[in-house]
């Protein structure tokens, strides 16, 4: 008899709504990312090829064994790397706590009491009752609780992507840095060996009459510069050094590298076409799963607009079953159905519907912003790397050119041909193009990582 009961009170509790009603409530999310075919900008070419420069990864891409040695000492220290494995431990917690909601949970409350009245022997009663609580997923809720925390969980684990792209970038940016720096510090001084050449000649100029005491100030100035530019370099190469220690989690000290001539990184690739943004981005794939979690949110809110249904049922042992004693206890069983259906919660299911839905449009134009900036870092990266690559043969033809220029000014100084003058502009407009050079190779290296984290490089 009590079953059928429970059998009416449910027939009867989704009778109330529509199949098609509780269909939707069940129903699951589907992706809607779209994404432009001209994300990348008009001016990026693209193929049909399928792969991306993205499909490689950072151990292949970055071949420099030290640079690789420092990726792989960043990713297993860093603490923010740390934090996202815990943000995905607790994430996998809460899912494996929501797929209980499914099962029924259980309570063993045992109680007793001891009696006397009138001074009678005291009465002893007792109750050993399981109580078992079944919330029945009419409408959806426990099972989209569940593919919220799905939801979360791949947010967490795409959240540790993005860390870890980030971090094979700042480390990969701050040893091509560290390259740079290195590789300035030995055009300054060998330019510094070259100067005082230049001073000391035009000493002996001075000494013999053939100069004036200007041109010595001049130079020693200019000599000086450099000087302190050595200072400066040296002084920035322990800060690079510094920021990547910090990246490490390692204290302060000397980074083993190479050389900025050395350091090679891929000149051929493939942008791959633009739905790869949606395979290889982890932010890209970050807002999709915030929808997916906003969707499901919303089906809760509509859900609790519909009827709750709940089985509890008792069952256990008691000496107190009838009002009397009895030793030893009878079993006790009892089974209860019921049925809540929301009439009036002072505008608070129709408002969190409201903020729901309001949340998932939102997410949505984060989402269309997100691919938007996306496909501006491509084109920016790409116009980066490919301006360096174009200017590389100029800046070395240059330095060249330069480089025999001063060699010849420097003769005709030291004959009496040439002023002061000429040799210093020599000496300073090589330094610069010298100076150029590495920093248009320091360029490219940089768009190039930063092409290759922009099409979503890094996270394998």
């Amino acid at each position: 008899m009590k079953t059928t009961k429970i059998i009416v009170i449910c027939v009867a509790a989704l009778s109330l709504v529509g199949c098609d009603t509780i269909k939707s409530l069940h129903g699951k999310y589907q992706s809607q990312a779209t994404i432009p075919a001209d994300v990348y900008g008009n001016d990026v070419p693209l193929t049909n090829d399928s792969t991306s420069l993205a499909d490689i990864s950072w151990r292949d891409f970055f071949t420099d064994p030290l640079l690789q040695q420092l990726i792989d000492t960043a990713l297993s220290r860093n603490t923010d790397i740390q934090s996202a494995r815990i943000a995905i431990q607790q994430s996998e917690a809460a899912l494996e706590a929501a797929k209980q909601g499914f099962f029924p949970t259980v309570y063993f409350s045992p109680s007793g009491s001891i009696s006397s009245f009138g001074g009678n022997a005291a009465s002893k009663t007792y109750n050993l009752p399981l109580q078992v609580n079944w919330d029945i997923d009419a409408f959806g809720t426990i099972k989209n609780k569940k593919r919220k925390s799905e939801a979360v969980l791949l947010q967490a684990q795409t959240s540790k992507q993005i860390v870890q792209a980030n971090i094979v970038s700042a480390v990969a940016q701050q040893y091509s840095t560290l390259l740079l720096l290195d590789q300035q510090l030995e055009i300054l001084i060998s330019t510094d060996s070259l100067w005082n050449i230049s001073l000391e000649t035009q000493k002996i100029l001075w000494e013999n009459g053939k100069s004036y005491s200007t041109a010595v100030n001049q130079m020693e100035s200019s000599y000086l510069n450099v000087k302190t530019s050595i200072v400066d370099t040296r002084r920035n190469i322990r800060k690079v050094e510094n920021a990547i220690c910090s990246l490490l989690a390692i204290t302060p000290q000397h980074i083993e590298r190479s050389r900025l001539g050395l350091y090679s990184l891929p000149r051929r690739f493939s942008t791959g076409v633009p739905a790869l943004l949606l395979q290889n981005r982890p932010d890209v794939k970050l807002a999709d799963y915030a929808m997916e979690e906003a969707f499901y949110d919303t089906q809760i809110a509509r859900a609790a607009f519909y009827p709750s249904i709940s089985l509890q049922g008792l069952a256990g042992w008691t000496n107190s079953a009838g009002g009397g004693v009895v030793n030893p206890g009878k079993i006790l069983l009892n089974a209860v159905a019921s049925l809540t259906q929301p009439i009036y919660a002072q505008g608070k299911l129709k408002a969190n519907l409201k903020i729901s839905q309001l949340t998932q449009e939102d997410l949505m134009n984060r989402y269309v912003q997100t691919v938007i900036d996306a496909g501006n870092e491509v084109n920016e990266a790409l116009a980066d790397f490919q301006a360096a690559v174009e200017k590389h043969d100029y800046y070395h033809r240059q330095v060249e050119v330069l480089h025999s220029a001063y060699k010849g000014t420097h003769e005709l100084m030291d004959n009496g041909k040439a002023s002061y003058l000429e040799v210093l502009t020599a000496q300073e407009t090589l330094l610069n193009a010298q100076l150029n050079e590495a920093t248009n190779m320091y360029n490219g290296a940089m768009g190039i990582i930063a092409l290759y984290i922009a099409l979503g490089g890094g996270t394998r």
